[in-house]
């Protein structure tokens, strides 16, 4: 864009949002050049922030009406580099549209702005005895559009599903500005197309959502936790098939260690320590939740017994207080530390058949020996829902770019997809052939093409 027309279109966007809300040269600054993951980072020409839906509706017919491309960003925590700008592009933060519009207790349902943490979700629905059962790690940065249109999992998809599970309605501004209003807050509602899927998990390259409103859950009034230890793997896969049984909807939580990941965090996490005796080949944290305190305590002891002299599990631990469980949590949690540590990473959210996952790990690691000298790798994931994480490195940032490539080629021989939650923003694009097919990627081109003919919607993300 020439240097008079850009000039042109500032001052426009000025117009509509004050120039207190349109953020230029120094005023930018580090933050919004770039979200948590690897990609390059590249201030954008400038920073807008509307504080409702009709000033965003506004700034999109303006940009539209320039074929400006934008970026939107919200609290800038996503892997895949779709918030982090790319030449040329404007950001649009979704900062000011913050807050929580309604609760409504008896229909169990919560309306929000996009740009609300998922944090302060969570803890509205609590002061009402009710429950958000989205959970990541980043609950007190991320925002819940993002979230949602990131398609986001979290810890607790084995009972509850994705963030698409848990969304009723939306609102979203189109590329164009059109107002899309769907903000509906039935269970039911089969009136035509549901028109929120082609939303979530579109990495806002269709629509930028502005509200959402979503599916609370009664709060559970106990938690049971323990961490076990296992011979292999066929002995985690039997063990999350009977824990599905006995406990059924009541299981939370199936998280699995390998001893790599397990003993990295123990060794280098400051404050971590093994709560076990011995080491073993395969770690599972589990988390049963009731609304009976003493009958669910007996059952979950009982059925960890009874797993115990099947000889699927080694040993076990129950947490006996909250103290417990949050150690018990901290080593699975201990990935955030390891991060800072390790150095240059390749660092891979991905799913496969439950079936193939160990089958996965063994030869992933065997091949990446083969290929580079001092690599090391550490598994750990959800599993019950098909995801495990993959971190693997050499100490050689130059390593890291191939790595990734070699796991997301061995993602596609074994049926599996490349990115489980995180999306695939800028660093997976050219990947997405490995989980979908020809047909599928022209039908996305179809609807992009359909809702953003200029193209300036997150262009170069996705597809």
């Amino acid at each position: 864009m020439r240097d008079s027309a850009l000039s042109e279109l500032l001052k426009a966007l000025t117009s509509c949002l004050g120039a207190a809300n349109v953020l230029l040269d120094n005023n930018v600054g580090e933050r919004y050049a770039s979200d948590w993951s690897e990609a390059v980072a590249l201030p954008p020409k400038a920073v807008l922030r509307p504080s409702s839906t009709e000033q965003l509706s506004d700034v999109m017919a303006i940009c539209h009406d320039h074929a400006q491309p934008i970026v939107v960003q919200g609290g800038l925590t996503g892997l895949a580099g779709g918030a982090t700008p790319q030449a040329g592009e404007i950001s649009i933060s979704l900062e000011r549209m913050r807050g929580i519009e309604m609760l409504d207790e008896a229909g169990m349902t919560m309306t929000a702005w996009a740009g609300t943490t998922l944090q302060e979700l969570q803890e509205a629905a609590l002061e009402v005895d009710l429950y958000l059962p989205l959970d990541l790690a980043a609950r007190g940065s991320c925002n819940i559009g993002g979230n949602v249109a990131t398609n986001a999992g979290g810890t607790e998809v084995i009972r509850y599903g994705m963030a698409r599970a848990l969304v009723l309605g939306l609102e979203v501004v189109l590329a164009d500005g059109t107002v899309i209003s769907s903000l509906n807050t039935l269970v039911k509602n089969n009136s035509g197309f549901d028109l929120k899927q082609l939303f979530i998990g579109s990495e806002g390259t269709l629509g930028i959502i502005t509200r959402v409103v979503l599916r609370l859950q009664p709060r559970l009034l106990s938690t049971h936790t323990a961490l076990c230890g296992l011979p292999d793997y066929p002995a985690v896969l039997a063990l999350l098939n009977n824990l599905k049984r006995d406990f059924g909807a009541g299981m939370t939580g199936f998280e699995v260690m390998w001893d790599n990941y397990y003993r990295s965090v123990i060794q280098q996490t400051p404050g971590a320590t093994s709560p076990f005796q011995s080491e073993y080949p395969f770690y599972v944290l589990i988390e049963y939740k009731e609304n009976a305190p003493v009958a669910a305590a007996a059952r979950f002891e009982s059925v960890l017994c009874e797993q115990l002299e099947k000889g699927v599990m080694i040993d076990a631990l129950i947490a006996q207080s909250s103290q417990d469980a949050a150690k018990f949590w901290q080593i699975r949690d201990g990935i955030g530390t390891l991060l800072k540590q390790l150095g240059p990473v390749s660092n891979q959210d991905v799913s496969l058949p439950i079936a193939l996952i160990g089958e996965f790990a063994q030869e992933l690691e065997t091949l990446l020996k083969e290929r580079y000298a001092n690599l090391e790798i550490l598994y750990f994931g959800h599993l019950g829902d098909n995801n495990m994480h993959a971190v693997a490195y050499t100490g050689r940032i130059e390593d890291t770019s191939p790595i990734g490539e070699d796991i997301m080629q061995m993602i596609g021989r074994y049926g599996g997809a490349v990115t489980a939650e995180h999306g695939i923003g800028v660093l997976k694009k050219k990947y997405l052939s490995l989980s979908r097919t020809d047909n599928e990627i022209a039908l996305m081109k179809r609807l992009k093409q359909a809702l953003d003919p200029h193209d300036i919607l997150n262009r170069g993300r996705v597809i």
